[in-house]
């Protein structure tokens, strides 16, 4: 084999990479979603919750839960030999939110995660995105326990634009995510294409 070609003589494809951000509430997987489908070791920077952050850190709903992310979770996956995927997982707790505008330089789109049980907790990233103009999807994390509902009556207390994508998913199944993020990458193009055409018209 030639140093530097495939097998079949071919330069070897170089993948385009995009940036995603995978954001919603404290407790909503977000850090679960991202370690379902990362092809690498996902990089996490969880701590232990503490009492001292109990007066600030609602654990409402998920009373379970002992650590928290504090800067980013980070992971990849490859979609197509020439498509690679970077996660990036923000912090939920309104504490950590400085770091999202870094996070959220030069992304292609975000994943807004969803909790049925505290669904008003993915306001603040719904409208974070909105006001960026970073495309965005929402997927509601069906947890095992929580109550269903329609697709349409989330879309309604989310008050989502008609064009923002719902999905239903397990963050924890890696093609239910997968097929979330081919979701995110989709909506991205199309929101891009009709940028495009609405500067040339």
């Amino acid at each position: 084999m030639i140093l530097g070609r495939s097998e079949r003589g071919k330069p070897p494809i170089e993948p385009l990479t995009l940036k995603i951000l995978v954001a919603g509430g404290f407790g909503v997987g977000k850090t679960t979603l991202v370690g379902a489908v990362s092809e690498i070791r996902p990089l996490r920077t969880e701590e232990l919750l503490t009492e001292a952050g109990r007066p600030v850190d609602d654990i409402s709903g998920v009373e379970a839960k002992n650590t928290t992310t504090v800067a980013m979770d980070f992971g990849r996956i490859t979609l197509r030999e020439d498509l690679v995927l970077y996660l990036f997982g923000t912090p939920g707790q309104e504490r950590f939110w400085f770091m999202w505008d870094e996070l959220a330089e030069g992304a292609l789109g975000a994943v807004v995660l969803a909790d049925t049980r505290r669904l008003e907790d993915c306001f603040a990233a719904i409208d974070y995105f909105e006001r960026r103009s970073i495309p965005f999807l929402v997927g509601v994390n069906c947890f095992e326990g929580a109550a269903r509902y329609p697709a349409d009556d989330i879309r309604r207390a989310l008050d989502l634009d008609d064009h923002v994508p719902l999905l239903m998913c397990d963050a924890r199944e890696r093609e239910s995510v997968k097929e979330v993020l081919v979701g995110v990458v989709q909506h991205a193009m199309t929101q891009a294409a009709r940028h495009r055409r609405a500067v040339t018209t």
